[in-house]
């Protein structure tokens, strides 16, 4: 892992693999570049197809710097440490593939990076470009800043607790990133450059991929098997990543 300075000055680590045409990849919520790009294949499969594959963790995950501080997480700052790093590494195009909290980070990115060629969008579906609601990221934040995992009253909360206990991530940072101010709904009609959607065909939490994609001028989508956390695991998830990318016109 190499480590950069973002636009704030806060320290970001990523991954870097591979030579060729870039491939940019945000991972989700309490996951980080390994669980989500390595662990499943996709940085290998990219690597071996001639990709070069830059894989950040997203500030407040991985080796990343995790404030605790909401404020560090307003603005949209992932989506900016994206293009800070895409500066860093003086890249002139990529294509860019987000997983669930990493999908929401790229559509909100893409509309505005002339750099981005081709984008998939990974673990989302029709609920996307809706504002989350407030209640529901104070029960996340409060699931994750309790002194337990035991019940609480809202089993999508409980589960991300759960899942960030098991990835051994810092709860704290995670927490401050759920009171952070909401950021705008992704420009979906804005999105100008081929996608993809993909979504598991046992994902409750996102909504069905077709609506999705009829939002997104020429879009497509696939389904995988599996649910929200497990859908990574399908074979399918890595090489459909690497056939849309290999398909895509140059940028």
């Amino acid at each position: 892992m190499k480590t950069f300075r973002s636009f704030d000055g806060l320290e970001i680590a990523y991954l870097d693999a591979g030579r060729g045409p870039v491939v940019i990849l945000s991972h989700g919520f309490a996951a980080d570049h390994r669980i989500n790009w390595v662990v499943p294949g996709v940085v290998d499969a990219l690597v071996a197809a001639g990709r070069r594959v830059v894989a950040p963790d997203a500030r407040g995950h991985g080796q990343s710097a995790k404030p605790h501080d909401p404020d560090a997480y307003a603005g949209d700052a992932m989506g900016r440490d994206i293009q800070a790093l895409l500066d860093h590494l003086g890249l002139t195009q990529v294509d860019v593939v987000g997983y669930s909290m990493g999908s929401l980070v790229s559509a909100r990115l893409v509309p505005l990076e002339p750099r981005a060629k081709s984008l998939i969008l990974g673990g989302v579906g029709g609920r996307m470009g809706e504002a989350r609601r407030p209640a529901n990221r104070g029960a996340i934040a409060r699931a994750l800043e309790a002194d337990d995992s035991g019940p609480g009253d809202d089993p999508g909360a409980r589960a991300f607790r759960q899942f960030a206990d098991r990835t051994g991530a810092d709860r704290l940072a995670l927490a401050a990133i759920q009171r952070a101010p909401a950021a705008e709904p992704a420009a979906l009609g804005d999105i100008a450059v081929p996608t993809l959607v993909l979504t598991g065909d046992a994902d409750a939490l996102v909504g069905p991929p077709d609506v999705l994609a009829r939002k997104i001028p020429g879009a497509t989508y696939k389904l995988l098997h599996g649910n929200h956390l497990s859908a990574v695991g399908d074979p399918a998830f890595a090489s459909s990543i690497v056939d849309f990318i290999a398909a895509a016109p140059p940028g």
